[in-house]
């Protein structure tokens, strides 16, 4: 039965959520019953695409992003694909009218990370976060209005700010890895080799404007998102604190974690602040 078969695809969508991101899986675990799959769908499709990219060192990471892209259509086409994650991911799109341009953009973005390694210009730098980070807000707040239009144009940008916030988060806490590892810069204008404190202040002085312009989003949110995304921004304003406190040169040379036991902290004061309407 095809329904046997959505089941399993579903339950991989979720193991690769909670394989991959533990704080990612945190927040989505506080979301309504009624959309945590859909969110858990999105993500398997985003992070495979992003693993292709990023760690298939030892194969062909071209050809296996081109297969994964022409699945990928095939999948949304005819509704159904026999690999698991692009089944659960054709079912969300269908379900909530995900257009096309939204994965369209993903994809080009991840598609640069095969060969660019350098973000020279502003243009280049925002267009990468767009297609990397915003449109995956943009979907997943598709899900969290369950289909209405006018609600999803109202909170856009806002979804779109937090989108940035959270991928120059992750840049700045990926320096290192991104710099020795994969040989990627994508702050433009910043020289990584040195990297001082007032270059570091302005990246986070543009993450802290996203954040306050996604934050108003998050308090117009359904009931069934509010408090899942709500644990997401708080767990992420932590993580720039972190780095903030900082030293520039340590940044470059580690990596700054937010440890197991504070995330639960923050899971703790979201739900306070969330039962006692502080959102």
């Amino acid at each position: 039965m095809k329904a046997i078969f959505d089941t399993v695809s579903y339950s991989c969508s979720k193991i690769v959520t909670n394989s991959y991101s533990t704080s990612f899986s945190l927040a989505s675990k506080m979301l309504s019953d009624s959309i945590r799959q859909d969110i858990y769908n999105i993500y398997g499709f985003v992070r495979f695409a992003d693993e292709i990219v990023d760690t298939f060192h030892d194969y062909n990471k071209e050809t296996l992003f081109n297969d994964f892209e022409k699945e990928m259509y095939k999948a949304i086409e005819n509704k159904i694909s026999l690999n698991p994650i692009l089944n659960s991911f054709q079912k969300t799109v269908h379900q909530y009218n995900i257009p096309a341009e939204l994965y369209e953009a993903f994809m080009k973005s991840m598609r640069l990370d095969l060969h660019k390694n350098d973000y020279l210009t502003e243009k280049e730098y925002k267009d990468y976060i767009y297609g990397s980070a915003d449109v995956v807000g943009l979907m997943c707040l598709k899900v969290f209005v369950k289909g209405d239009n006018q609600r999803y144009n109202d909170l856009k940008q806002s979804a779109m700010h937090l989108g940035s916030a959270f991928q120059k988060v992750n840049f700045l806490r990926d320096l290192k890895a991104d710099y020795e590892d994969l040989n990627r810069t994508y702050f433009p204008n910043a020289n990584l080799n040195q990297l001082d404190e007032s270059s570091k202040q302005k990246i986070i002085k543009e993450i802290e404007e996203d954040f306050e312009r996604g934050l108003s989003g998050i308090l117009k949110l359904p009931v069934e998102a509010k408090f899942g995304v709500y644990t997401a921004f708080i767990y992420y304003k932590k993580l720039l604190n972190k780095l903030k406190k900082t030293p520039s040169l340590e940044i470059k040379n580690t990596r700054i974690r937010v440890p197991n036991y504070q995330k639960f902290g923050l899971l703790a004061k979201s739900y306070f602040d969330y039962r006692l309407n502080l959102i």
